[in-house]
């Protein structure tokens, strides 16, 4: 299996840690996520900042006409980036992961009979994991049957409810030790995705 160069260190984990922080950039009108990923030592891993390309849709509100997310290592150097396409108020999302040029893997939203949920897909644009949303985010095997691992957010602290200007989220992600390392790289992506839209959107509106 060939790590894609700055992934070698995801070859040994099973767990990240996701520390999201919301940060106000020119007043109220936009804001840009930054995101902390460190492993169970709580060891910093990875560093992601959220590039802004601003578009004013048709839903009478402003949206980004596509999301790019910058992976660093601890040192400073670029090794994913993670792109989510156009999004309306009424469309799915995706979100593409990269290293370098090299597409790792996509993921996709979809609805099912009540709550949406994520395939994860890999180069080919194969399904290979599905994430169904509970009480947490169940990493689920392709048919399903089976939990492979999960995408939990912590609860805020009580001071963080009344700080809209620095908000700080939390999530777990929890994956089997042998995992195909894009196949890690592009759950991440699904964390960060899921982080967008069922939080940091929402907080926007």
């Amino acid at each position: 299996m060939t790590c894609p160069p700055g992934l070698e260190y995801l070859l040994n984990l099973d767990y990240l840690l996701v520390n999201q922080k919301n940060m106000e950039v020119n007043g109220w009108q936009t804001r840009r996520n930054k995101y902390a990923i460190t492993d169970n030592n709580g060891e910093r891993v990875f560093y992601i900042e959220q590039e802004l390309r601003t578009y004013w849709g048709t839903c009478l509100r402003k949206y980004n006409s596509f999301h790019e997310y910058i992976t660093y290592d601890r040192n400073q150097q670029e090794i994913l980036r993670l792109v989510q396409p156009f999004v309306t108020c009424c469309s799915l999302a995706v979100l593409q992961v990269y290293s370098g040029t090299t597409l790792l893997g996509s993921v996709t939203q979809e609805w099912g009979s009540w709550r949406p949920k994520f395939y994860i897909r890999d180069a080919s644009d194969q399904v290979v994991l599905v994430i169904k949303e509970d009480a947490i985010f169940k990493i689920k095997s392709l048919d399903e049957k089976y939990d492979i691992g999960m995408i939990q957010k912590h609860g805020r602290s009580f001071s963080q409810l009344f700080n809209q200007f620095h908000v700080s989220d939390k999530y777990n992600i929890n994956f089997p030790h042998d995992l195909d390392v894009k196949i890690k790289a592009v759950l991440l992506g699904a964390t960060i995705l899921i982080d967008f839209i069922f939080f940091t959107r929402r907080r926007s509106r």
